[in-house]
């Protein structure tokens, strides 16, 4: 045999298997070692009928003697009484209600319509005051009213009781009453039975109980069950099934030989379900080689989310149980279908062949699942491609913006609700297609025009961030509204200009980087090269000790030109990556700025500059490191003594500006200064661009890297000529 002959063969065993167990666990109580008459659904009607034959036939109801029994309490009269109010409320209310009519009727000039509303006034004003006057009065009205009630119930017990006669026609009765001897019975009775069922004797009484809850009795006064005493009646006697009701055309014929042939097909079932479990363990032997060569269907299976595949085996394994259901019904009711048995069976075998197809799609997908999911690693890997985990992510997702995400509820709710409307509109009629057509022409409709209107839009935002990906920055997105798709719109015109500036920058630090390998050059070679030139100098025996002097003296100055440019170098790259640290304490600035003016007071007064000081007179403290602001000064003092025109004021000033201490340098420049004031803090720019001066170009990068360790800010301004450096330190107390 074929491997996947074998695989035939196993499945179609679980399945018959599946089918003799299932059946089984549900009708075996009923068809196993039982007749007929013991099943569940025969003493279920025959319970029924007992308890119905003592109901309407042995002690029906008497709707004469219930109304002896109405009694009346005088929390009953008292309710009655004042269920609208007091005396007083009561009579004035009528008035009220009567008072408008009674004036048309006088303005219409209707003098019997008037005559009569006054009188039916009149008459409901008496009664009501008679119901305060007589207790009796009150209890005749609620009398009248329980009767109804009973009347009513009494009525409705009696169509009940033609109801039963009509359905239970199979079985006769014979009970004669335990107290009074009066005989009932269904007619002559047959002798010939297939059940009987006898009370009394040896067996209990069938006992009736005449006492009833009427449910229901309420009106306007008064609420709640009606109780009618009774005794509690016994008979004894007996119910029969004739033995020729089994030849008739009634339903208890039909149930019975329908019984009878599912009994004998069910055994059948189950003892060849017997026959197949025992050849699934002999026989076919079930095993992993029965599957080689569905390699290409698990493929297939497999790449579907497992969750859509556990999904898909419980849909499998529902399909089967129902089908096991709809055979097991089939054969419990084959009788019925004796005129059409070829129907019946033609029925059974499709439901067999679709339950063989379940069980099979059932057993191998639940196979390849476990397989798929048999290490730790491999459960977490099929969690993490689960529909409902990508689902629970895309949920999260949609709402990270919390307008979106309702807006996209709201919408789906909007089209749920339509489809589920014009289906009930189409069933419902023309009142509701009236109700449908409003709510869609003012809800559903304007939603979808917004949705399509937005749809729109969000399209077009799509294409112009294609045209911005492509590097194509000049066109700007339109913003149109307030929606969460303009304030999408805004923002990539924002990362646009963004990315433009970016692109800016790039390119202006990528030529302030070869200006600055230019001018690092430059500056370490002019020195580096007088260097050289005046060693090899010096290596000539025959120069005189006032040239060997003065190239000495070359030398010195030369090397503490390289020394001050690798110094500040070193300092500045130190502060650009962060890895200075400063010293805070709290200092005057007041006195730091006389210290310093001190130290360059002899350089002042070689120069041909003013230096013009303004400070103020008390100390101003500031919580700063005092060396590094000390360079800061001094730098930028320095800078203005080497730029600035001579024969013109330099002006330094200090003071306190809010909670900061402002610091500020402006002096006249010798140079035009015609580049970007930002440029002239990068490292080695300076204001003279053929490089002349013996600056390093890197004295407003160094203050420029103090201050921002302080937390400050430094900024240059240009008017013309005038040049002016201002620098902010916050003032902590």
């Amino acid at each position: 045999m074929k491997i996947k002959g074998k695989l035939l063969l196993m499945l179609f065993l679980i399945t018959w298997s599946a089918f003799a167990v299932i059946t089984f666990v549900n009708h075996s109580h009923n068809y196993l070692f039982k007749s007929y008459f013991d099943a569940d659904y025969f003493q279920s009607s025959r319970e029924s009928y007992v308890e119905q034959l003592g109901k309407y036939v042995l002690a029906p109801f008497d709707a004469e003697a219930a109304k002896k029994q109405i009694g009346v309490s005088q929390e009953e009269i008292e309710n009655y009484r004042n269920y609208f109010g007091g005396l007083t409320e009561q009579v004035e209310n009528i008035r009220a209600q009567y008072s408008e009519q009674i004036m048309q009727a006088e303005g219409a000039q209707d003098a019997s319509l008037k005559d009569m509303l006054v009188a039916e006034r009149d008459a409901k004003i008496a009664d009501i005051k008679k119901n305060f006057e007589s207790d009796e009065y009150v209890e005749e009205k609620i009398i009248k009213l329980k009767e109804n009630v009973i009347d009513e119930y009494a009525s409705e017990q009696a169509s009940l009781r033609q109801d039963f006669l009509n359905e239970f026609t199979y079985f006769n009765y014979h009970f004669v009453n335990v107290e009074t001897g009066e005989v009932l019975d269904s007619g002559p009775q047959d002798k010939n039975n297939v059940f009987r069922e006898q009370f009394g004797d040896d067996n209990p009484f069938l006992t009736v109980n005449k006492a009833v809850y009427i449910d229901g009795y309420s009106n306007e006064y008064m609420s709640g069950p009606l109780y009618i005493d009774g005794e509690v009646e016994k008979f004894e006697g007996s119910i029969t099934l004739p033995k020729s009701m089994v030849k008739s055309d009634s339903n208890f014929a039909s149930e019975y030989h329908s019984f009878k042939m599912a009994k004998i097909i069910f055994f059948i079932v189950w003892i060849t379900g017997i026959m197949t479990i025992a050849a699934l363990f002999t026989v076919a032997k079930p095993s992993k080689e029965h599957f080689k060569g569905l390699e290409k269907a698990q493929y297939a299976f497999l790449r579907m989310p497992v969750d859509v595949r556990i999904l898909l085996i419980v849909i499998a394994a529902f399909v089967w149980v129902a089908l096991i259901s709809s055979t097991s019904n089939t054969i419990g009711n084959l009788f019925y279908f004796r005129h059409n048995i070829l129907s019946a069976v033609f029925e059974m075998i499709m439901n067999l062949f679709f339950m063989y197809l379940a069980v099979s799609a059932s057993i191998i997908g639940a196979i390849w699942i476990f397989e798929s999911v048999n290490s730790e690693e491999k459960v977490k890997q099929q969690i993490r491609h689960a529909m409902l985990y990508r689902l629970s992510e895309g949920m999260q997702d949609l709402f990270l913006n919390r307008s979106v995400g309702l807006q996209a509820i709201g919408i789906l709710g909007v089209s749920f609700l339509a489809g589920i409307g014009f289906v009930g509109a189409g069933y419902g009629g023309g009142e509701l297609v009236i109700i449908y057509i409003l709510l869609f022409f003012f809800i559903a409709l304007p939603a979808v025009l917004v949705f399509l209107r937005h749809m729109g839009y969000l399209n077009r935002i799509m294409k112009q961030t294609q045209e911005m990906a492509a590097g194509r920055l000049t066109s700007e997105i339109k913003v149109k509204g307030r929606s969460i798709f303009a304030k999408h719109a805004a923002n990539l015109n924002s990362l646009r200009e963004g990315v433009r500036n970016s692109m800016s920058e790039q390119a202006k630090s990528e030529r302030l980087k070869t200006e600055l390998i230019t001018n690092v050059s430059h500056d370490l070679r002019t020195p580096l090269t007088s260097i050289i030139t005046y060693t090899d100098l010096l290596k000539n025996p025959n120069l005189s000790d006032e040239e060997r002097k003065q190239y000495i003296d070359v030398l010195d100055k030369k090397s503490a030109r390289l020394k001050t440019l690798i110094e500040d170098l070193f300092e500045v790259s130190k502060m650009a990556s962060g890895n200075i640290e400063i010293t805070r304490q709290h200092l005057d600035l007041t006195l730091l700025m006389k210290q310093l003016i001190g130290e360059h007071e002899e350089e002042f007064a070689k120069s041909n500059f003013d230096l013009r000081v303004s400070m103020p007179k008390q100390p101003l403290f500031a919580y700063v490191d005092g060396q590094k602001m000390w360079r800061v000064i001094d730098n930028l003092l320095v800078n203005a003594m080497k730029y600035s025109l001579e024969g013109t004021r330099i002006y330094l000033t200090l003071k306190q500006t809010g909670s900061a201490a402002e610091i500020t340098v402006k002096n006249v420049s010798k140079y035009e200064l015609t580049e970007n004031v930002e440029e002239l803090t990068e490292r080695f720019k300076r204001a003279d661009a053929s490089r002349h001066t013996d600056g390093s170009g890197l004295g407003l990068a160094i203050a420029q890297s103090i201050v921002d360790l302080h937390n400050g800010r430094l900024t240059i301004e240009v008017d013309g000529d005038l040049f002016k450096v201002t620098v902010l330190v916050p003032i902590e107390y």
